[in-house]
């Protein structure tokens, strides 16, 4: 059984595999601060990858307007996207003026080139792409040129023109050099992968972040839905319940939630029930270090 059919089976049931207890459900989303301010933001979000990457199409900005309605309405708003990402920043800025809800959203977005000029260039196009007089969060995408960008997005931050600065990564071959910059500059957030099945970042970078004060963003939490794949099939364990998860989707999420160090993860996605099955894992408890291990001794066995 993949994610989809899961889902489509605990909406015929009632939603009481999704959802659980009608107080699980009700609950609010739990945010975390962001160690720099204060400002406290919701532990689930939404990224754009390839998801959002819908030009023109009707049909599917149709779909995903919902889908930023869904977030929004679920009391999540951290959504990240990337120049990097096709018209994802376009159709995340489109959508948003549409339903109104910029103001709510905590906008993300990153710098992908080299050079200045060519940077403050196109983070001002990504600015007018997303519609964000104020961009929230700006992140220097996979480290490139990351000191030209660090040093414009200081002067940035202080005139108002952005909110907070941070520095990206998708895998491990860039934790050396994340945590070179973490040590060197006043960074208000990290974004890197962090997974059952990668977990590596849990031994340096994200207790690094803790230590330094910074956020951390996750990205990858399903690993491209390699999880899914592997867990396809296998019913969820009964005992998930005592950290009230209710599928595959909140038990991987809910291993990443369960590490302090983490602030807030973005899987991207593109259905409204998918999100809807994320948002739920930011609900209810999280595993302690005997469920966690108890966790990652099952997903080994399969």
């Amino acid at each position: 059984m993949n994610r989809r059919r899961f889902l489509q089976t605990s909406t015929a049931t009632g939603g009481s595999l999704l959802f659980g207890h009608a107080s699980i459900a009700t609950e609010a989303i739990k945010r975390r601060p962001i160690p720099s301010s204060g400002e406290a933001i919701p532990v689930i979000g939404l990224g754009t990858w390839q998801t959002f990457d819908v030009g023109s199409n009707t049909a599917a900005r149709t779909r995903l307007k919902q889908v930023l309605s869904t977030l929004v309405e679920g009391g999540g708003s951290v959504v990240d996207s990337s120049p990097m990402y096709g018209s994802s920043e376009s159709v995340v800025g489109d959508l948003a003026s549409e339903l109104d809800i910029g103001s709510k959203l905590f906008m993300a977005t990153k710098v992908w080139t080299d050079g200045k000029k060519d940077g403050i260039r196109q983070m001002e196009r990504s600015m007018q792409r997303m519609q964000a007089p104020v961009m929230d969060l700006m992140q220097v995408h996979n480290l490139v040129d990351a000191e030209t960008h660090l040093d414009t997005l200081a002067d940035w931050k202080e005139q108002g023109r952005i909110r907070y600065l941070g520095i990206t990564h998708y895998h491990s071959g860039g934790y050396a050099a994340m945590k070179r910059l973490m040590n060197r500059y006043a960074l208000d957030f990290i974004q890197i992968n962090y997974s059952m099945s990668s977990p590596e970042a849990e031994r340096e970078v994200l207790p690094l972040a803790m230590e330094r004060g910074i956020a951390t963003l996750i990205n990858r939490p399903y690993e491209g839905g390699s999880l899914f794949r592997r867990t396809s099939g296998r019913e969820l364990p009964g005992w998930a319940s005592e950290f009230d998860c209710q599928s595959w989707g909140q038990f991987f999420l809910k291993f990443v939630l369960a590490n302090p160090a983490v602030t807030c993860v973005i899987p991207g996605t593109s259905k409204v029930d998918h999100l809807r099955d994320n948002l739920a894992a930011g609900r209810g408890r999280t595993p302690n270090d005997a469920q966690l291990k108890k966790m990652s001794q099952y997903l080994s066995s399969l």
